[in-house]
């Protein structure tokens, strides 16, 4: 959980614009109503599974910040400018950043009590802004993102379908660990986890749509199977809204 997460909960808007055309189309995908209140919500008791889930989730969706935020400068300091990126960035995963920080606060999670983090965690309260991007606590977060980085900086093509790739692997390890949590009659993490994958779903139909309006007629649909994981999900739903974070 080194500088796992902090809160920081704002609306946000999912435009993509390369160069002067927009390649979003018809474009806002707000977040529409992502606040909820983890501490108004009784105290569960956590497996360690879940306490483990709880640190792997920070790691995964503050990746998701840093991926989309470094590509959108690396593009644009070669003249590419894709908003998509920071958009959905600064306004919805820095929002999701916050609400498993909010977790991490309230069972004061830490190295202590966690497993799957490497020693030498740092003080889970230091600002987002002072996160180094791109540096996380979990093997394999760390490779996950070195991968998509790579993938990503090749060109527009491939940062949006980064963006896809991000959002199927975060709705798969979310669905995992809400049965986890569900099973634990943990309301708070269940309520926590199903707002990330409202937004994960809003996120992925907006890089669907980017891929769409730069030519690519199947959107994510066109990355296929890779290495198992399936990224073409026609049963997304597209207009979901995440509220209180109840189904």
């Amino acid at each position: 959980m080194k500088h796992l997460l902090t809160l920081g909960l704002v609306l946000a808007t999912a435009i993509v614009l390369i160069g002067c055309n927009d390649i979003n189309g018809n474009g806002n995908r707000g977040e529409n109503n992502t606040s909820i209140d983890i501490d108004a919500l009784p105290m569960s008791t956590l497996t360690q599974d879940l306490k483990d889930g709880i640190a792997y989730m920070g790691n995964e969706e503050r990746l998701a910040y840093d991926v989309y935020m470094n590509l959108y400068e690396h593009h644009l300091a070669a003249g590419t400018e894709i908003k998509q990126l920071k958009n959905i960035a600064s306004n919805g995963e820095k929002t999701h950043v916050g609400i498993v920080q909010s977790l991490v606060r309230k069972y004061n999670l830490n190295e202590q009590n966690l497993t799957n983090v490497n020693e030498g965690v740092a003080d889970n309260t230091v600002a987002f802004e002072d996160m180094p991007r791109g540096q996380y606590d979990i093997p394999a977060i760390q490779a996950l993102y070195d991968a998509l980085y790579a993938k990503g900086s090749d060109s527009a093509q491939d940062s949006l379908e980064v963006g896809c790739m991000v959002e199927v692997t975060d709705i798969n390890d979310l669905d995992h660990y809400l049965t986890l949590a569900e099973a634990s009659d943990a309301a708070d993490v269940t309520a926590a986890f199903e707002v990330l994958r409202d937004g994960s779903y809003r996120h992925y139909w907006a890089f669907d749509n980017g891929l769409k309006n730069l030519g690519i007629s199947e959107g994510c649909c066109s990355l296929g199977t890779i290495d198992g994981i399936n990224y073409c999900h026609s049963e997304y739903p597209q207009n979901t809204n995440s509220g209180n974070g109840q189904r």
